[in-house]
């Protein structure tokens, strides 16, 4: 039996939540359900604000229009992330900044962040891969000494934290994903955190169409109507119910995600000795969220041929990103600002494990015992 490399992970309340929002008679966005998610988040994250979106890539769109970003406006992001890091930016005319990432976290490197300020930098973007915290004291402080907004994508982050602050509730804003290989899931789905109470109003409207809609329900106005730019950012209600059976179960699912974690960690981190292979890095400063279990192979081994070996015995793994930077997207609509060593090194080496709640312990004995005999032979 084949051991595929994400399951969707059902908590239970799900089927019985989607039928109570057919019992309303409430389908569009911004029901019930959708409130409760947005409460739940707000109260766990410490957040001032959260706005439940159909996708990601919808909260990091609705951030780079409130971040204003104009032709020509530079974004410094690192190139080993997903497209929707900087898709968002390149729609309104921006320019991604591409600088290398750290070669313990994978994360973006907070050193190279001042070299690559202009005076047309208008935003940083940490993305915290793997749901392990950037280095966002220092992020914060740069943005600071230079007026500089902060975009955290915590797509890969939630409740995960730095220095006991939630992850996508430091920066200005921040942007949660719960696409169906995220920890908590909707199938599609994502969230806005506003963390910088004069973004609130603004938020509210784009997201609604560019209309205050919102106040209108809420008793501030006697009609609503058009005034700025927006698009329909929600999502259904029948997505939020599914999302909220999730979100109240978040401590457990995060709980059973680091026991499967730390099972492949224990069993390969004996082998990260031989130097043939790097088991991940979880600094101190932060709590990670067992999001993904990957490792480094070394560059004298073949991860095309780990690959198709562990396929031959029914393990499915995958390698992850194709830097942004060397990408015919990422050539034609932004720029590298340094060295980019290190983000090519990692996109080569990075191999990705079975990573799901339910995969039992013999599965992942034998996906470590598959994985030594293919990286030793």
């Amino acid at each position: 039996m084949e051991i595929p490399f994400n399951k969707p992970f059902i908590i239970g309340r799900e089927l019985s939540y989607i039928a109570e929002v057919y019992s309303n008679n409430i389908l569009s966005g911004d029901g019930p359900f959708t409130k409760k998610c947005q409460i739940i988040l707000e109260q766990k994250t410490n957040s001032k604000k959260v706005l439940i979106t159909h996708s990601c890539t919808a909260a990091l769109e609705m951030a780079a229009i409130l971040a204003d970003i104009k032709p020509g406006d530079e974004i410094i992001m690192p190139s080993y992330t997903f497209v929707s890091s900087a898709n968002p930016f390149v729609l309104r005319g921006g320019i991604p900044v591409f600088v290398d990432i750290r070669p313990d976290t994978l994360n973006i490197d907070e050193t190279l962040i001042e070299e690559a300020i202009t005076s047309k930098t208008k935003v940083i973007v940490p993305v915290h891969y793997a749901g392990v915290a950037c280095e966002m004291d220092t992020i914060m402080a740069i943005a600071k000494k230079y007026n500089l907004l902060v975009i955290e994508d915590a797509a890969h982050g939630i409740f995960a934290t730095y220095k006991n602050r939630m992850l996508g509730s430091i920066g200005h804003l921040g942007c949660y994903s719960f696409h169906e290989t995220k920890n908590v899931i909707s199938g599609e789905g994502g969230a806005l955190l506003i963390n910088d109470y004069r973004f609130i109003e603004r938020a509210e409207i784009i997201r609604e169409k560019g209309t205050n809609r919102s106040q209108f329900f809420r008793g501030m106005i006697d009609k609503y109507t058009w005034v700025d730019i927006g698009s329909s950012y929600l999502p259904g209600e029948l997505i939020a119910a599914f999302l909220f059976a999730q979100l109240e179960k978040a401590q457990d699912i995060t709980k059973k995600r680091l026991k499967i974690w730390k099972l492949y960690n224990d069993q390969l981190f004996i082998d990260s000795s031989q130097k043939l292979i790097r088991c991940p890095v979880i600094p101190n400063f932060c709590n990670h969220n067992g999001h993904m279990y990957y490792i480094l192979l070394s560059k004298e081994i073949n991860r095309s041929a780990v690959i198709e070996k562990l396929k031959k015995k029914n393990i499915q793994s995958l390698f992850h990103y194709v830097p942004l930077h060397s990408s015919p997207a990422g050539l034609k609509y932004g720029r590298v600002c340094g060295s980019m060593d290190v983000t090519n090194f990692i996109s080569e080496q990075l191999l990705r494990l079975p990573m799901w709640i339910g995969l039992k312990k013999y599965q992942q004995d034998k996906i470590c015992q598959t994985l030594k005999m293919a990286i030793n032979n």
